[in-house]
């Protein structure tokens, strides 16, 4: 193999790397997959599956509280046995990660396990060989961002590539950042019985910034452990051996911290600064969304290592993108698609195109609903949270949407597919709604904003508007 040019190189069997590979095998055999021994995806690893698994088993346990209100007894008797839930995210996290490695083990000897290094555009390092090749596909993914002095702290700091190994968890829990996983995981770990203070240093929490979104969002949250946000957090040790984190104005004395202060990709000693291209401060090159291509080179980078879109459907488009267009040689651009995320905190924080902070006031019109009086989530013992949507002032074409609310993640899914078809307000109000439903909120904000657009005509059935009886809408 060190002997033939290759076609391709991917570095790197997450989820872009992966879905790199899947384009590359269509039209060649002449490539290599290269990994540093973590093969399984940090989705299927220490992401997207084991989080979702904590967090069912979190969001379960909690629903004791509503037992009294549908007339059911006994919730005060019922425990958690936190071991138990921590073991079979374990089990879940391995069947995921075994699927996953199904796909690589198949490779022979063209799936390597060891340290890739870039030496010159179209050559590899890897394990003392090196491979000639005519494109580079880097996919090497992300690492969770820890201030090296909190290194020291040895076991008793926990990131999301660790906790998912722990077969227990200590009483007292910091989670400091509350982004997308810190807001999961803050309110899976005290839902779990773990008594959770939670630090962030930006006023925003888990990546919204529409200000009335984030103000439910965080009302929500302080209804069950203690928030403290707007200044960064400092770890010491306590006298008593527990360790001390303080934000200048609030402190908690804690047995563990979970540092959820974001990720970074993993570029550090794959060569890229030897290359010729410009990197930004945290060693990051620019790299064009539409191609995935790094400057005039055949180098390619995918999925959470650009820094760009860390998020694994964003991070299979990128793959693939850069798969396509490594494999074939062929000159294109793809239109990406509308953004989407979603962070599955209780209720459902998500983003749909463009966020608030990106739109110009003047030209926006805002439809907003408040889940607290519909009727299917009162009925569901889940009314709270709040649904903003963003349009086109004069046309009514949709634009975005921040939520905090029951159901957000299928809200958003629904309002995503509307923005990829370019739909304006009275267009969706044009497709039928069932009753009663969450959806029936988007709904009440479409209707809103369409009371601030021309009227449709009156044979429009867009234009049919809300009863006035919660109980209907």
């Amino acid at each position: 193999m060190d002997e033939t040019i290759l076609d391709v190189v991917v570095i790197g069997a997450g989820t872009a790397g992966m879905s790199a590979l899947r384009e590359i095998r269509k039209r060649s055999e002449r490539f290599v997959l290269i990994d540093d021994g973590k093969w399984g995806t940090t989705c299927a690893r220490v992401g997207c599956m084991p989080s979702k698994a904590l967090i069912e088993a979190a969001n379960t346990f909690q629903r004791r509280h509503d037992f009294d209100a549908f007339g059911i007894r006994g919730a005060e008797s019922l425990r958690i046995d936190v071991q138990s839930v921590l073991a079979r995210v374990r089990a879940l996290r391995d069947q995921f990660v075994a699927g996953v490695r199904k796909v690589s083990d198949g490779l022979g000897e063209r799936a390597i396990t060891g340290r890739a290094r870039i030496v010159a555009p179209d050559c590899v390092e890897v394990n003392g060989r090196r491979l000639r090749t005519r494109r580079i596909i880097v996919a090497t993914g992300s690492e969770p961002v820890v201030p090296p002095p909190w290194r020291a702290l040895g076991e008793r700091l926990l990131t999301t590539d660790t906790l998912f190994d722990r077969t227990d968890l200590p009483a007292r829990i910091a989670v400091v950042g509350m982004g997308a996983v810190g807001a999961e995981m803050a309110q899976a770990l005290s839902r779990l019985g773990i008594a959770v203070t939670a630090f962030g240093s930006s006023e925003l929490l888990a990546g919204t910034s529409d200000p009335v979104v984030n103000a439910a969002l965080l009302a929500s949250l302080r209804q069950e452990f203690p928030v403290h946000v707007g200044a960064p957090a400092v770890v010491s040790e306590a006298e008593d051996g527990s360790l001390r984190v303080s934000n200048g104005r609030q402190e908690a004395q804690v047995d563990a911290v979970l540092a959820a202060l974001g990720r970074r990709p993993v570029l550090a000693g794959l060569g890229l600064d030897a290359l010729g291209v410009a990197l930004d401060e945290h060693g990051v090159p620019a790299v064009d969304p539409a191609t995935m291509r790094m400057g005039a080179l055949q180098i390619f980078i995918a999925g959470d290592a650009n820094a760009q879109l860390p998020l694994q459907h964003e991070a299979a488009d990128e793959g693939h993108i850069a798969g396509l267009i490594a494999s074939a040689a062929s000159a294109r651009r793809f239109r990406r698609r509308v953004p989407l995320s979603i962070v599955f905190c209780d209720p459902e924080v998500a983003v749909v195109g463009r966020r608030f902070s990106q739109l110009d006031a003047g030209d926006v019109l805002v439809g907003e609903y408040r889940f607290e009086r519909q009727g299917r989530a009162r009925i569901e013992q889940r009314a709270r949270g709040v649904l903003r949507v963003y349009a086109a002032r004069g046309i009514g074409l949709l634009l975005g949407a921040e939520l905090c609310a029951p159901g957000g993640a299928h809200l958003a899914h629904l309002l995503a597919l509307a923005m990829e078809r370019t739909l304006t307000v009275h267009d969706l109000l044009r497709m039928p709604f069932y009753h009663p439903v969450l959806e029936e909120g988007l709904r009440s904000a479409l209707r809103e904003l369409a009371s601030q657009l021309p009227p449709c005509s009156e044979s429009d059935l867009a234009g049919c508007g809300p009863i006035g009886a919660d109980a209907l809408e």
